[in-house]
This record gives structure tokens, C-alpha cells and sequence, in this order.
């Protein structure tokens, strides 16, 4: 084979041919001192993708001993399960995961015992969730929309120590019915009518004393920007303006993920644009524009009544505009902007170009009413 150079070859390229024809590196090295030689280095290596590998018989023995060990750990389709405990019912769903800032729906089969409920990831031998069935104290189903915008049905399981879990299944109504079923067989009780309290209507916890809501919007979706492993993603909760700030509450980690004076919001605009998968619906989206030390960030909202706080919140940022002092461009005296629009200058009489015009205008017509 004769070494040929390629001048427009790029490190892709490179890569490619290494992983397909292979590299081997032959060297001796000697490293001396003073002519005497101290260290000697045999250098014999090969690099290669591995069907290039196995294609010559190398590193055979380790991929078929690998291969064999996965398929023996593979083979294994059951949870393991506790003396005397019974399978009642198995069907695929996903359990909502939330850890530190890792959220996201984890998914593998949920097993109904006589003695616990738990969701099984079988290519990882895991248990995601599980919970005795005498801990179980209530079970409520909601509609909900994700990040597709498509509704799903969610069983909201409420432990005895208030803990709530967000579970889903292919079958969701009939999943609660069966879980109904076996703590009915067992002789525990559910409570009746039980309520979550992240659904209630009531106080806001998050108010500073004196602070007021002005408008609330339910049912906002809030694009939650990328944090750490977490990409970006739209969750639905509730927006909120108080005659202070603005700021968005994530109903099920109880929380405000967005948070801002009112006073830092410098614009607002709307575009129709999709907020989800390729087959989604373009929708209103809401940009609001602040800034944060200096800089200027944007945050985007979508959901309902979105043409009424675009409404709401540019009159806000019209008044404050209004709100900002000005100098008198004639007397260098500060007063406030809409008064010097308004009024002019009070203390050297300064009067706005428009302001002129609309007062020659007036003066006119006044003139030929009373000719």
C-alpha cells in the first residue's frame, strides 16, 4: 500500500479511516543521557472499529464472552419478589422522577401485589418506585397536557404522609380501579373525596406581606430553560402579577421557577410559533423581554388568555416609562417625563414640538368657531 496525502481531508475524514482500515502503531523508543541510553519503550498498538477488529481476529474471545454475559442478564423479564408475595396485575407505565434537577417520566412495568405496588425497570434489574398498599390513603385522576400538548391521563397517588406520586399507564382509569379493587380484598380504605393540595384554591404562600395579586392566570405553560442535564422543556402552572413582581408557580414541585420585579420588564411580544413535537399546531407564544444585572433575557409563555396579559403588560411598562425623569432640554431641569410631555417645562416654560402644534391647532380652531 502507498502512502498518499490528502490536503482538503478534514479530521472527520481521519476519524472514519482509522475506524474503518485501522491504525497500528510499531515503535521502539530509547531515551538517553549523556549517550547513555536509561529507558527503552516497546510500542505495539492497533486502533480500529471493532468490526474492523474482529474482521482481522482481534479481541475476539472479549466480544463473544461479552456478548454471552448480556444475553444471560437480559434473559432475566421478572422483578424479584417477597415470600408470600403474589402478582395481581402487570402492565407498562412511567412514574413521575424527581430528584435534585433531575425531573423527567421513568418508565418500565408496574407490578400489583398483595402487599405493594412498584414500577420495575427490567434492563437495569430497578426498582424506580414502590409503596405498600397500606400506605396508600387516596387516588385522584387528571387530565394533563405535557410537552406534546397532548392530554394524558395522571393517577395522583397520595401516601399517608402526604406524599404525592405522579404515575401513568396505558390504561390509567382501569389502573385505579384495580388498585381499588385489591385494598377493597385486603380491608383497607381509601379516603373519600381526597384533595391535593397543589389544586386548591386558596392563599398564596409566596406573597411578601403586603404584596397583592393584580391578575392570576391558570393553565400557563412556562418554557423552563436548559439547567444542568435537564433540556429545555415546557411544564404547565400558574402565572401570577402582583403590584410588584411577575412570577410562574410549578403546581407539582411546589415552587416559582420564574420570578421577576416588575419594574425589570422592558417589552413584550407575541409570535405563533410551535411548542412542541413536528405534528404540533403553531400557537400564541409570550415573549417577555427583562433584564437581569444589565443583561437581557427573554422568557416564553403559552396557554390561555395570553392576548389579555400582553394587554396587561404593556400598559405596566407604558407607565413606568411615564414614571422616568427627564432633563428640560432648554434648562437642564429634572421632572418627570410625562409632565414635560404633557405640560412642559415649569421652570423655564420649555414646550414640546408636539405639544406646540397641538396648541397651534387648538388656537385655530377656536379662531374659526368665532369668526
Amino acid at each position: 500500500m502507498e502512502p498518499n496525502r490528502n490536503a482538503h481531508a478534514t479530521l472527520v475524514d481521519l476519524l472514519d479511516r482509522i475506524l474503518d482500515k485501522g491504525l497500528v502503531i510499531n515503535a521502539d523508543i530509547i531515551i538517553s543521557v549523556a549517550g547513555i541510553p536509561l529507558i527503552g519503550v516497546n510500542l505495539r498498538a492497533a486502533l480500529a472499529g471493532m468490526e474492523t477488529m474482529l474482521k482481522y481476529g482481534v479481541m475476539q474471545a472479549w466480544d463473544e464472552k461479552t456478548r454471552i454475559w448480556e444475553n444471560e442478564h437480559r434473559k432475566k423479564q421478572e422483578v424479584s419478589l417477597l415470600n408470600g408475595e403474589e402478582v395481581n396485575l402487570k402492565i407498562y407505565g412511567s412514574y413521575y422522577y424527581s430528584k435534585g434537577i433531575y425531573t423527567a417520566w421513568r418508565s418500565g412495568y408496574f407490578y400489583l401485589t398483595n402487599k405493594r405496588l412498584l414500577l420495575w425497570n427490567g434492563e437495569f434489574d430497578e426498582i424506580i418506585f414502590q409503596v405498600p398498599l397500606d400506605e396508600i390513603k387516596g387516588l385522584i385522576i387528571r387530565s394533563e397536557k405535557y410537552f406534546t400538548k397532548e392530554d394524558k391521563e395522571v393517577l395522583y397517588l397520595i401516601r399517608q404522609d402526604g406524599k404525592v406520586a405522579r404515575l401513568h399507564t396505558i390504561e390509567t382509569s382501569q389502573f385505579k380501579k384495580t388498585i381499588e379493587q385489591n385494598l377493597k380484598i385486603k380491608g383497607l380504605s381509601l379516603t373519600e373525596n381526597p384533595v391535593l393540595i397543589e389544586f386548591k384554591e386558596g392563599p398564596i404562600n409566596f406573597l411578601t406581606e403586603g404584596e397583592k395579586v393584580t391578575h392570576r392566570g391558570k393553565k400557563v405553560w412556562y418554557l423552563v430553560p436548559v439547567s444542568g442535564i435537564q433540556q429545555e422543556t415546557w411544564r404547565p402552572g400558574h402565572l401570577y402579577l402582583t403590584d410588584k413582581r411577575l412570577c410562574w408557580w410549578y403546581d407539582f414541585e411546589r415552587k416559582l421557577d420564574f420570578d421577576i420585579p416588575v419594574n425589570r420588564i422592558v417589552s413584550v411580544t407575541v409570535e405563533m410559533r410551535k411548542t412542541s413535537g413536528l405534528n404540533s399546531d403553531r400557537e400564541k407564544v409570550l415573549d417577555i423581554a427583562y433584564l437581569v444585572n444589565s443583561t437581557r433575557k427573554t422568557a416564553s409563555f403559552s396557554g390561555e388568555q395570553i392576548d389579555e396579559w400582553v394587554q396587561v403588560l404593556r400598559t405596566i411598562i407604558s407607565d413606568q416609562r411615564d414614571e422616568e425623569t427627564e432633563t428640560c432640554p432648554q434648562c437642564g431641569k429634572t421632572a418627570l417625563r410625562k409632565e414635560l410631555l404633557k405640560k412642559g417645562c415649569i421652570g423655564c416654560g420649555w414646550v414640546s414640538p408636539r405639544l406646540k402644534q397641538k396648541t397651534e391647532d387648538r388656537g385655530q380652531k377656536t379662531k374659526k368657531i368665532t369668526t
